[in-house]
């Protein structure tokens, strides 16, 4: 019954962004199906393939052990409030957010370094080959691997300006759908495992680009561009400049987040103090709205309601609240209930993102801003498709 519901689920989830298309007639089957298949073995291999496997829990192992390395910066500078050990117990402000202010440095590091430039335009390069999308646009799918909704466009902002509207509909579907590396430290804070996390990373390119060209065919003449130049140093003149840039950015990111989750909280218990008023509560309301979402994964029993209620949370709120719900109960859920709960929960797409992809983008290239804001609303639901259909790609795999 599992598998039929999972099959279901992922045929479910295409209908109704085809709904959703913009050019349901334009849409290229051929191009669709082969982006699911390649998907599914992209998910195959590395949760069922023992190689796959190994390699996923290596990088996890070296991530996890690289984000150790944050804790003694933590506890240089707030003593005992960086330990979860004591008296004071788990702090977030300080043991998860202080993560992230760590990775936004070092990654900011690679960045300055060319190596992810190096990574993003061969993983680019295989996912253009193998969808037959355009230059740019598959750079920035490939970059949403490891950037966030804001930071990626910023690589191609000097070709922004000459895409294509099925161009701009890939830069905010990828980038609602995908995680930046700079929080992962944050949601592993919050008891989520980082093997989980990557899975869903290494997904992103493909479900961005089955999606997007779902809901805008590419129907216009697209600019030939030639090789991708990207400008990797930026301001910066040597490591220590972008290890101080890059840390001072991840200061904002984290304030910014410990801002929304109080803000969000604070929200969330006013909500419910008003649907107290007739025995329920926003949590319940989500759960059976989502609900379906969480059948259509081939979840079971009360699994099904808490993934609806997540999903509800991640959508109107955000994943950050989102997982911090969910990092409390991973540990008693087996492995694939675990992993497909994440997989669906990872992503920016929310209510909120559409104003961060529009104001962001748009500063970057201001003539994009009336098509960056017209297409938003179905990018976001776009976005939060591609969380949702890799959640089912895997949950169909594990089956197997």
């Amino acid at each position: 019954m599992k598998l039929i519901l999972n099959i279901l689920g992922i045929f479910v989830i295409v209908f109704l962004i085809w709904l959703l298309s913009y050019k349901k007639k334009e849409v290229k089957i051929a191009m669709i199906i082969k982006g699911v298949i390649v998907e599914l073995i992209l998910a195959f291999i590395l949760v069922k393939i023992p190689a796959g496997r190994i390699v996923v829990s290596v990088l996890s192992n070296g991530i996890t052990k690289v984000l150790s390395y944050a804790n003694d910066g933590i506890a240089f500078m707030f003593g005992s409030l960086a330990d979860a050990q004591a008296p004071t117990g788990v702090i977030m402000a300080f043991q998860t957010l202080g993560a992230i202010i760590f990775v936004s440095a070092l990654f900011n590091v690679l960045y300055y370094l060319g190596i992810l430039s190096i990574v993003i335009k061969y993983v680019g390069k295989a996912v253009g080959k193998i969808m037959g999308t355009s230059e740019v646009e598959t750079f920035v799918a490939a970059a949403n691997m490891f950037l966030g909704q804001s930071d990626s466009p910023i690589l191609i902002s000097k070709y922004l300006g000459g895409m294509t509207r099925s161009e701009i509909m890939v830069v905010l579907v990828s980038g609602m759908g995908s995680m930046s590396a700079n929080v992962l430290g944050g949601y592993m804070g919050l008891g989520i495992p980082m093997e989980y996390l990557l899975v869903a990373s290494v997904l992103v390119p493909f479900g961005s680009m089955i999606i997007a060209k779902i809901l805008l065919p590419q129907t216009e003449p697209i600019k030939a561009i030639g090789e991708i130049q990207i400008d990797h140093k930026g301001d910066n003149v040597n490591v220590l400049s972008a290890l101080s840039e890059g840390g001072a950015t991840g200061c904002q990111v984290a304030v910014s987040i410990g801002v929304s989750l109080m803000v969000m909280t604070s929200a969330v218990a006013m909500v419910n103090g008003v649907f107290g008023i007739f025995g329920l509560s926003l949590q319940q309301v989500l759960g059976t709205v989502f609900a379906p979402l969480g059948a259509l994964m081939g979840l079971e029993g009360e699994h099904i309601r808490q993934a609806g209620q997540l999903l509800g949370s991640k959508l109107i709120l955000n994943e950050f609240v989102a997982f911090a719900d969910l990092g409390p109960m991973i540990k008693s859920l087996d492995y694939r209930t675990g992993l497909v709960m994440t997989v669906a929960l990872s992503g920016f797409a929310n209510m909120g993102s559409m104003g961060v992809c529009v104001s962001a983008i748009g500063a970057l290239c201001p003539e994009q801003k009336q098509t960056l804001a017209k297409l938003a609303p179905k990018a976001m639901l776009g976005g939060f498709a591609v969380s949702v259909l890799s959640a089912m790609m895997v949950g169909l795999v594990t089956l197997f």
